[in-house]
């Protein structure tokens, strides 16, 4: 058959890959009826058909004709529609009892024309389609005379869980469900058995052939699916479409030993809540992996390796070990504080599920506990009492390894692509995890140690707001210092007038890497810190030194800053001169009322003014070899690039590790599987939330639970930086060329490092994730603005321009005032 020549199909000899011409409605009907299901009858006006301006009436109306005329359902069959990446759901026209040869014709007419309505255009552009590749098929289809009809999703799209099927009914014509214009019943089936009472239009038998329906329609298409059905007048079930559900987030391995498995979303942690590429996540995996090796061999424990888990590229661990464990059970929610009170309760609530019931045994095989006591224990311990005592000494170790780290480079010109890949998995990994690193651990342990010692030492002396002020303006956090060098830099650019203000990020770059910019310092700056970008774990992301528009889109944020008395170093200048004053308080306090303990905590608080910044100096250290690793993949994947193995050198990076080694050994073609891991990438990058604690069936746990109570008009999250600030919120999504007006309340997804020049101008912070110890609210507390995290939902219940006052010490947001909702930056 010539495919392009064919303009009216009839809908049973659709197959899938007939997409192009029929558009995705129409193909995965042809489908369901090649599988046997009930499905209407009708035909396909195709793509080829809408060549030209002219509907082809003849052919229509003789197909119209074919299937006796009577009442028609006249629906769009774009070729973007009813796809894995986008529904287009109620985008384009249907028209529902089309009755009559002109009036068909009008309408598949009509159909057509909505390619281009303002609801499709407006779609398209936010999935990011491009109008070229999107063409309009129409499909015409017998009217099912239903008694009942309505929506039905083979997994739970609230919740995520896989083996739930939801159904939505009402009587007659189902457009009361799709349009939401009719409150409908609710059902539920798990395992394919109705759940509760059955009550309403449908009854326990049709439920359960719903069900059964659904799980034929997923186990087909390979994929949850979201349908339309309808039963007539003779109670006989019809299938009238069916789609995958686009929202769900991607599912566990379904392999894991002893399921069903608790995984915890950590990536946020280090301001990941985007995915990573293929090769930023297995990297990261190896990093994992080889950091637990024993003795050096690089003889990782299975049991460690497989407590970090890639689910939807995002970083995940296995929290089943730890509460399963009869000695770790109960303590396990107490020691997840740190990652947002959402988690927290989400363990408490599996807490009594007889499936994470303590077993006997350790979580870990001897071996993993036997590595931890040969390599990071000592090292620790040893590291953590030197630098406790001589933290000068400590500190200027730890900045000689780093600058050892400076000077590694890889394979020079002539290298190929395995070359290059060896000296990465190679020499690169002994050195990034070795002795440099080491000498970074201590002071870290030692700071943070500090840091949150005196706080229980002075419990019942000092509140929380008090000792939260001592780590106000912590100085040696080389996060700071890199913001504060930013700023150094900014007043130099304010002598060039509007140059580094109005002109764009990007054009910025281009005439800086020309050499036509004045210089500001600005390559003083990349050398120190140029290895450094937002989502900086993931390798696969450019680095500032390669692409420094987010530095000048940060530049001219600052820039907007008028007023002296909000400088940054006045600011944190404010922070370090209360967070002393503060010291010399309680210490004199403590040691009146507990002299013994109480001259422990001021040691310790002294020694956190000196080594609680630190904290920030492992990442640092170890984000510095990853600049000379990433350099050398971007010359691997020239060289496979060259030999038509990938596309771009950029390619790589959506390769897995042992991926990118077999391309360069075997010279295999990855050009189409980079371009699907691309593709799924892209539809990642707009998911704009992730489970923060999901189950092996994809369950979302904090989805199923009640929301906490909160105050009218309040929003509940954790509490990150002590103090209160009223200002108008500035919802972030990407730091990239996003501003931040003094005064403004910065409200984002998560933060790393990146992220931090924002907070110069910030009044205060907000974020969806996150934790204390995190590099946000570190950052928060060193500038002495407030700052809560954990916000569920935050960049989407909160618009730009809303009026918020928000309490770091308590973890609340009210949102005093709405504004006409914004688009977020």
């Amino acid at each position: 058959m010539d495919r392009e020549a064919v303009t009216v199909i009839d809908l049973a000899d659709v197959r899938r890959d007939m997409g192009a011409l029929v558009g995705g409605k129409a193909a995965n009907l042809g489908e369901m009826i090649a599988a046997g299901e009930r499905v209407p009858p009708g035909f396909c006006v195709t793509t080829a058909a809408f060549d030209t301006e002219e509907v082809p009436a003849e052919e229509i109306v003789r197909a119209y004709v074919r299937m006796g005329r009577g009442p028609v359902a006249v629906r769009s069959s774009a070729t973007a529609e009813d796809l894995p990446d986008a529904s287009f759901a109620g985008q384009q026209d249907t028209y529902l009892n089309v009755e009559g040869d002109d009036a068909v014709v009008d309408a598949v007419r009509r159909c057509r024309d909505s390619l281009d309505n303002e609801r499709a255009v407006a779609y398209r552009r936010a999935n990011g389609i491009d109008r070229a590749d999107v063409r309009m098929a129409v499909v015409v289809q017998k009217m099912v005379d239903a008694a009942t009809a309505g929506v039905m999703f083979t997994a739970d799209p609230l919740t995520g869980t896989r083996t739930r099927t939801v159904v939505d009914a009402v009587r007659g014509l189902g457009t009361g469900v799709v349009d939401g214009s009719t409150e409908p019943d609710h059902y539920a089936a798990e395992e394919g058995r109705p759940v509760g009472d059955v009550e309403g239009c449908l009854t326990g038998a049709q439920v359960t052939e719903l069900a059964a329906a659904g799980r034929r329609l997923q186990e087909h298409f390979d994929a949850p699916q979201d349908a339309e059905w309808a039963y007539d007048r003779a109670g006989d079930l019809w299938l009238l479409q069916s789609r995958p559900i686009t929202t769900l987030f991607p599912v566990p391995p379904q392999d894991p030993p002893d399921p069903p498995r608790l995984y915890m979303e950590v990536g946020h942690m280090q301001g990941m809540l985007r995915p990573f590429t293929p090769m930023g996540l297995t990297l990261l995996q190896e990093v994992w992996v080889r950091w637990w090796s024993i003795e050096g061999t690089g003889d990782a424990p299975r049991s460690s390796s497989s407590l970090m888990v890639d689910i939807g590229r995002r970083l995940y661990i296995d929290l089943t070990p730890f509460l399963r464990n009869r000695w770790l059970h109960a303590r396990v929610p107490a020691g997840l504080e740190v990652y947002g009170p959402h988690i927290r309760r989400a363990v408490e609530h599996l807490l009594d599920d007889p499936r994470f019931s303590p077993r006997p045994g350790p979580p870990f095989s001897g071996r993993t506990v036997a590595s931890l006591a040969r390599t990071l224990i000592p090292a620790a311990l040893v590291g953590v009492g030197r630098s406790l005592l001589r933290p000068t000494d400590a500190r200027a170790r730890a900045h000689a390894a780093v600058a050892r780290l400076r000077t590694m480079r890889g394979p020079g010109p002539g290298a190929d692509a395995r070359e290059r890949l060896d000296w990465v998995l190679g020499e690169a990994f002994s050195r990034m995890l070795g002795d440099e690193l080491m000498e970074t651990i201590g002071p870290v342990f030692a700071g943070i140690l500090a840091n949150t010692i005196p706080a229980a030492l002075l419990s019942g002396i000092a509140s929380k707001k008090e000792t939260d002020t001592v780590l106000g303006g912590l100085p040696h956090n080389v996060t700071t210092e890199m913001d504060l060098e930013l700023w150094r830099v900014t007043l130099r650019a304010r002598e060039h007038g509007d140059l580094f203000s109005r002109t764009p990020p990007e054009e910025l770059a281009a005439r800086y890497a020309a050499g036509e910019l004045p210089d500001i310092g600005l390559e003083g700056f990349l050398d120190a810190y140029g290895h450094r970008t937002a989502a900086e774990v993931d390798i696969g992301v450019p680095r500032w030194r390669e692409d420094p528009a987010p530095v000048f889109a940060t530049i001219a944020n600052y820039l907007r800053s008028t007023d002296p008395d909000q400088a940054p170093d006045l600011r944190f200048q404010r922070a370090a001169a209360a967070a002393e004053a503060e010291l010399t308080r309680l210490s004199a306090r403590a040691e009146r009322l507990r002299p013994v303990r109480g001259r422990i905590a001021a040691f310790l608080m002294r020694r956190s003014r000196e080594l609680g910044g630190m904290r920030e100096y492992a990442k640092f250290a170890w984000l510095v070899p990853f600049a000379e690793m990433r350099r050398q993949l971007l010359l691997a994947g020239e060289d496979l690039a060259s030999r038509g193995l990938l596309e771009r050198a950029d390619d790589l990076f959506f390769l897995e590790v042992d991926e990118a080694r077999a391309t360069a050994a075997e010279g295999l073609d990855r050009r189409a599987l980079v371009a699907e891991r691309r593709r799924f990438h892209l539809r990642e990058l707009r998911r704009k939330s992730v489970p923060g604690a999901l189950l092996t069936d994809g369950t979302d746990v904090v989805a199923t639970l009640p929301p906490p109570p909160v105050e009218a008009g309040g929003l509940a999250g954790a509490p990150a930086s002590p103090g209160r600030a009223e200002g108008r919120a500035r919802v972030v999504v990407d730091p990239m060329g996003a501003r931040v007006e003094p005064g403004e309340i910065l409200v984002a997804p998560t933060t790393d490092p990146g992220w931090t020049p924002l907070f110069m101008t910030a009044a205060g912070l907000v974020s969806d994730t996150g934790s204390p110890i995190a590099h946000g609210p570190t950052v928060a507390r060193e500038y002495g603005i407030p700052a809560v995290i954990c916000v569920r939902d935050a960049t989407e219940a909160i618009h730009t321009g809303d009026l918020l006052r928000i309490d770091g010490t308590e973890g609340t947001v009210v949102i005093v005032e709405r504004a006409e909702p914004r688009p977020p930056e």
